[in-house]
């Protein structure tokens, strides 16, 4: 699958490939990254400045082992705490956060961790990103799946007992208009008890919408919260456009989505800036939004072709566990989710700790729940991976090895009156 990814020459027509390299090689035929585009909602909000405040003065290097001690010591954890927590210093202190982290889930969240599964319904996309697998400059089968083929792949996953869905599209509006997301967010209320979705972002009333059709939350994945290497990455497209994206969660909320989901992809730019980002994002929106439940995912980037272009930071498992532990101890009472980009190992070990959400029965194809959970060939043409997952448990097999670490799987915890 790798090797189809972020190809060149050899898949590209010499029209196509004229246009990437022009765009690549001339940084003035670019839109401004910081500019909206037409028809982008523009609200007005504080929670970027104070965000971008801290995160643009933030220097991890000056925190000592006395500084994570103190942060340990203290029943409150402040953003000071927070900055020291994230800090290389802290890293000798691995041990103790864990234990201080699980403390925290358990007192929140008792033993329980919940499971859901994504659904693919479309991989076109209008982008340039240089490291996502739906580039629209990538020479990968590109697919859209009809209303019939959506019911379809939902009563395969619902029919394996899963009650959360989470519903994505490549971001194209062209392929993928709101309307289409909402009618399979109404086909997705008849299997599924929680629905989500994470797909390009929109404004107020496109969320409205959707939560009408039945959508229950958003996520949305800044990416990275460095606005210059942000610009670097996203090369053409609406999502070049930084600010429109950082806005989507409060536009979501104010459009009445119960709940929303907060993300940087680990990797992209100095991570231990971007876990400081995430995590403030989603503590100022707690303060103005109080009722609204928050989430943070915690993907590193997956191994791409292209590495040396994008100089990412390697961001390893013990990097990782410390960054899932200090947003426990920060926030004790928001969701944590790991995703199948991480290994079962690592997934099985973190729940016991500080994550409260995992995906089971993952594909990031479009149209393949009918070969993955029935173990046959649909006969129809499937669409491309977005990336390669590492943890590729059923939800069978996931719920049986929580149970078996001596926590309680949970399928849904809402219900509607």
């Amino acid at each position: 699958m790798e090797n189809q990814f972020f190809v060149d020459s050899e898949h590209l027509s010499a029209e196509a490939l004229a246009k990437k390299h022009r765009i690549e090689s001339d940084p003035a035929s670019r839109k401004n990254h910081m500019e909206y585009l037409p028809g982008m909602e523009i609200i007005e909000s504080d929670v970027c400045s104070q965000v971008m405040a801290h995160m643009s003065s933030y220097d991890y290097s000056k925190y000592t082992a006395r500084d994570v001690r103190a942060a340990l010591e203290h029943t409150t954890c402040s953003i000071e705490d927070f900055k020291a927590l994230l800090s290389p210093a802290a890293e000798l202190f691995l041990e103790e956060m864990a234990e201080r982290a699980r403390l925290e889930t358990s007192k929140h969240f008792g033993n329980t961790v919940y499971l859901f599964t994504p659904l693919y319904i479309a991989n076109y996309c209008e982008n340039y990103c240089v490291y996502c697998g739906f580039n629209c400059y990538n020479h990968i089968s590109r697919m859209k799946l009809t209303s019939a083929q959506i019911e379809k792949e939902m009563k395969v996953i619902a029919d394996s007992g899963m009650e959360e869905i989470l519903i994505l599209t490549g971001e194209s509006r062209e392929q993928s208009d709101v309307s289409y997301i909402g009618e399979a967010c109404k086909l997705a209320r008849k299997y599924f008890r929680m629905v989500g979705l994470e797909i390009y972002p929109i404004n107020t009333d496109e969320y409205r919408y959707l939560h009408e059709c039945g959508a229950d939350y958003v996520t949305v994945f800044q990416e990275t919260y460095d606005t210059d290497k942000y610009e670097k990455l996203h090369l053409l497209g609406h999502k070049r456009v930084w600010p429109y994206r950082f806005d989507a969660q409060e536009r979501a909320l104010r459009g009445g989505m119960r709940g929303v989901a907060f993300s940087a992809l680990l990797g992209l730019s100095d991570f231990r800036k971007d876990a400081l980002a995430s995590a403030l994002h989603v503590y100022y929106l707690q303060r103005k939004y109080p009722h609204a439940e928050m989430s943070l995912s915690c993907p590193r980037l997956r191994p791409i072709i292209n590495n040396d272009k994008i100089n990412p930071m390697d961001v390893h498992e013990k990097q990782l566990c410390q960054i899932i532990c200090a947003y426990r101890i920060f926030l004790p009472f928001v969701g944590i989710t790991v995703s199948s980009r991480e290994s079962a190992e690592f997934r099985n070990g973190i729940v016991k700790i500080a994550a409260t959400k995992v995906s089971a029965g993952v594909s990031t194809g479009i149209g393949d729940h009918d070969s993955k959970y029935n173990g046959k060939a649909s006969g129809e043409v499937q669409g491309d991976e977005q990336f390669e997952i590492d943890d590729d448990r059923s939800l069978d097999k996931m719920y049986k090895d929580i149970e078996n670490e001596g926590l309680q799987p949970v399928l849904n915890d809402y219900l509607y009156m």
